[in-house]
């Protein structure tokens, strides 16, 4: 049993004592326990001993000759090798300025002769608890140290692939916005002219509508570490969700006829047309998981979109508004049916991951892996979920339900359509610099300004500006910021120094297409009083150069479809006010051989009777189409027989 104690080692002790008595009473009985003891008779023996074996505790007399207790451990607290190491002052002195003396030098604890064995083993093993518990507590401290040090490492690791990410993505948002720009200005400006036919001024509408939607996809792939830094909010705000619905239809109508696929929206007639949520990412949800079921659709297929109401819910007083409809908040639905190639059971646990394609999506080669990831971000952000179901090769079904609040039409704001078609009389010729790397971009601003009245002067880079600035002082600059040779901060720079303070001060208003390295406050800091973000509207441009010139324009007005125009819908989704309004419009006698044709079940003639009111009431005879397209004949008849009354 001794032997194992003694295998144990609990402890280095050195004992200090003149008198080696009290070493041999000590030393036995500290072995005996598990201890290892080294003994020395003097304080310089103690302090060499000390230096060399690095012991746990030391046990110290206060009188020896030569080197009292207290010099002893007073040289051991300065070495800092030894000064760790506790001291338990045993002596017989037991004055209380001996204990006091004892501790200010440094000892732990202090012992008065004649001691009990018991109480000394107790001293001993409580002052080597601590010191284990001491050095836990470094050793701990030192690991967190290096844990600090290693997630710091990390975290500066992630921070550099974080800037790289970031000036990737400001780098493709330049790349993709710059062309874009391009595209969409100059369909404003063929949108302009006089000679084009309704055919080709409708394919302009589409091609500008289709590169605004590509705008806001790529804003939305843009968004995704904003989304994912959970900095993505909410922008609510009331709107048509009829309009939406029809504006997507159209949207995708074209690419299912191309692929001989029908597609079909079906809307229940609860579900309110005004609503109030954000539009932009409902917009988004439905145009990826459409664009999904087109794609993965093949020839003959079909494709659907089913609106329902899921569920109401009372709003508490203080969040009923004014222009609500009622007190509730609805919790719409919206599924997104196919009859495509379906998905694997295996891939729908990934499917709403990040850069995740199915294997029909990696055969297809087209999209990024975010549509769906995306989506399911942003249905929660608008307070829903999304769920999936898919058989492969029978089909995919994606719902997700959102919270939104139903408003009415006066919540909804219409800009008046107008057009910059010149300038008023009685103003100063405005001088206009465009400058950018970019030539179709430059060769946009000058054939959107040159017929309106600005003389246009254009500069390809910021060395190239300042020198025309210089020569020609532009009432206002229209700046890229990105340039080769000189980029346009550097330009606007030189531009503010050499203005002098008698000198009219030239108007800069930056023009950028990137979204993440140049924010607004380091534009306007750099000089700048304004800027615009490529892809621009031209109205966009033209209100800025009135804001800050005075520039004062002559408009034409445009025509705009009304606020509550209705859709296509599937035919027992409209009520029957709908057609009573419409029918009540046209001429008693069509609407009885309507009905006659309907009696009759002669689909041939309703449908001649239909055509001849295509151009001058094409509402009522799409949705009298749809009717006849679901053979409904028996609703046309009812809704005829109830005008004629």
């Amino acid at each position: 049993m001794v032997n194992n104690q003694r295998e144990e080692n609990k402890g280095n002790i050195l004992i200090v004592d003149d008198t080696p008595e009290n070493l041999k009473v000590l030393s036995p009985t500290l072995s005996e326990q598990g201890y290892k003891v080294r003994g020395v008779i003097n304080g310089k023996m103690a302090i060499r001993a000390a230096r060399s074996g690095s012991p746990d505790l030391i046990l110290l007399d206060i009188k020896m000759p030569e080197m009292d207790g207290y010099e002893v451990c007073t040289q051991l607290k300065a070495d800092p090798k030894t000064s760790e190491i506790p001291v338990i002052f045993i002596s017989a002195l037991d004055e209380v300025l001996d204990k006091v003396t004892a501790f200010q030098v440094g000892g732990v604890d202090y012992i008065t002769k004649p001691f009990q064995v018991a109480e000394v083993l107790a001293r001993i093993e409580n002052q080597l608890t601590i010191q284990r518990l001491k050095k836990q507590l470094v050793d701990r401290n030192t690991e967190l140290q290096q844990e600090i040090i290693e997630r710091k490492k990390a975290e500066e690791a992630a921070a550099a692939a974080s800037n790289a990410k970031s000036q990737f993505v400001a780098n493709m948002s330049h790349e993709l916005r710059t062309p874009l720009n391009a595209i969409l200005g100059f369909t404003q400006l063929m949108s302009r002219d006089s000679f084009l036919g309704h055919e080709n001024l409708e394919n302009l509408r589409i091609i500008n509508r289709s590169g605004q939607h590509l705008l806001e996809l790529i804003n939305d792939v843009l968004d995704l570490s904003k989304i994912e830094a959970g900095i993505m909010g909410l922008d609510e705000r009331s709107f048509d969700l009829y309009q939406l619905l029809d504006t997507l239809e159209e949207m995708f109508q074209i690419k299912a006829e191309t692929k001989n696929l029908q597609l079909r929206f079906f809307v229940d007639a609860n579900v309110p047309q005004y609503i109030k949520t954000d539009e932009k990412k409902l917009r988004v949800c439905l145009i990826n998981l459409l664009g999904n079921a087109i794609k993965f659709t093949f020839d003959g297929g079909s494709i659907g979109l089913r609106v329902t109401v899921e569920s109401k819910q009372a709003l508490p007083e203080a969040e009923i508004y004014s222009n609500s409809t009622s007190g509730e908040k609805f919790l719409i639905s919206f599924e997104v049916e196919d009859t495509g190639v379906g998905i694997a059971a295996a891939e729908i646990e990934t499917l709403f991951d990040a850069f995740v394609q199915t294997e029909a999506g990696k055969k297809a080669a087209d999209g990024t892996g975010l549509g769906l990831t995306i989506t399911k971000k942003y249905v929660q952000i608008m307070g829903g979920d999304i769920r999936i179901k898919s058989v492969l090769s029978k089909g995919t079904s994606f719902k997700f339900n959102i919270r939104v609040l139903p408003t009415t039409s006066s919540e909804i704001t219409v800009p008046t359509l107008q057009r910059v078609i010149g300038l008023e009389v009685d103003q100063p010729i405005y001088r206009i610099l465009a400058i950018d790397d970019n030539q179709e971009n430059r060769l946009l601003l000058v054939k959107m300004l040159q017929p309106i009245g600005f003389e246009v002067r254009e500069a390809e880079n910021g060395y190239q500006a300042v020198e025309i600035w210089e020569s020609w002082q532009p009432h206002l600059i229209w700046l890229d910021t990105r340039m080769p040779v000189m980029d346009g901060f550097e330009a606007v720079r030189q531009i503010r120094a050499k203005e002098k303070p008698t000198q009219r001060r030239t108007v800069i208003i930056a023009l950028t297409a990137s979204t993440f390295e140049e924010k607004k406050g380091e534009i306007i800091a750099a000089g700048c009083d304004d800027f615009v973000r490529k892809p621009f509207q031209e109205q966009i441009l033209f209100d800025k150069m009135a804001c800050y010139l005075g520039v004062r324009y002559i408009y034409q007005e445009l025509p705009r479809p009304p606020v509550g125009a209705l859709r296509r819908y599937c035919v027992n989704e409209k009520p029957d006010s709908f057609f009573g309004e419409l029918l009540a419009q046209m001429p008693q006698r069509w609407v009885q051989e309507l009905n006659d044709a309907a009696n009759d079940v002669n689909e041939e003639l309703a449908i001649e009777i239909v055509d001849r009111i295509w151009e001058s009431h094409p509402t009522l005879a799409e949705a009298l189409k749809d009717l006849l397209a679901d053979y409904r004949l028996d609703k046309i008849m009812d809704l005829t027989q109830s005008s004629l009354k």
